[in-house]
């Protein structure tokens, strides 16, 4: 089982000005939780990937603080055709495949969730595209990874994001969000090395709650920070 980082009490009220901010208070913290076991990765390699789009603000103020590369790792939720808001998995663009626990307590016919499973991995491999840098990817075998988003919602996305990480051979995957549900932090110290959330209050209902300042972004902006 993975370490866990909480700083908040999971009833506290929370509330991030914006996402800048949130994923500098989360490099501050990743900087203290390296700083705690030297030892164990002063010859580890760190890379940072992002989950876009929302996850690349906060991505990017840690990787500058390990002064490593940031790259993107795209993974879409599948949803129910007769409910969009309804996730029964997850899907990255390489493929790699997730299917939420009580799948079976609500999935349509066959040939619907196939078509489901395409629409989304059509729409990762889409977003990869855009937001693909054009220099070298970074390269996550023998890496410690650290895997970003704005928020932890379900943990689909993150599920299948980490089954590729591990597919490329990472030598370790932590989780790194500035909030994240309490009751979905067992599910994510099962899927990681290590877990660092920033606060997990409850009731939690949705990421953009705990921001003052939660825009959505737009290709360019997020591809600004992989230019940069």
């Amino acid at each position: 089982m993975s370490p866990f980082s909480s700083f908040q009490d999971a009833g506290a009220t929370v509330r991030f000005p914006n996402r800048q901010k949130a994923g500098e208070e989360l490099a501050r913290v990743v900087l203290s939780e390296i700083s705690r076991h030297p030892m164990q990765q002063e010859e580890m390699r760190y890379v940072v990937y992002a989950l876009p789009r929302g996850g690349l603000p906060i991505a990017a103020p840690i990787a500058r603080a390990l002064h490593c590369p940031l790259d993107v790792i795209v993974a879409k939720k599948i949803t129910r055709p007769d409910n969009s808001e309804l996730a029964i998995g997850a899907v990255t663009a390489d493929g790699h495949v997730v299917w939420a626990p009580h799948r079976q307590l609500m999935m349509p016919p066959f040939h619907q969730y196939q078509s489901a499973l395409e629409h989304a991995r059509t729409h990762a491999e889409a977003q990869w595209r855009e937001l693909s840098p054009t220099g070298p990817r970074a390269n996550p075998a023998g890496a410690i990874v650290l895997l970003v988003d704005d928020g932890i919602a379900t943990g689909m996305t993150m599920a299948a994001a980490v089954r590729s990480l591990h597919a490329q051979q990472a030598a370790q995957i932590w989780i790194c969000a500035p909030v994240a549900p309490p009751d979905l932090m067992p599910f994510l110290r099962e899927l990681s090395d290590r877990v660092i959330i920033l606060a997990t209050p409850h009731p939690f209902h949705s990421v953009s709650r705990f921001y003052e300042e939660f825009p959505q972004l737009s290709t360019e902006e997020a591809a600004s920070y992989l230019q940069s």
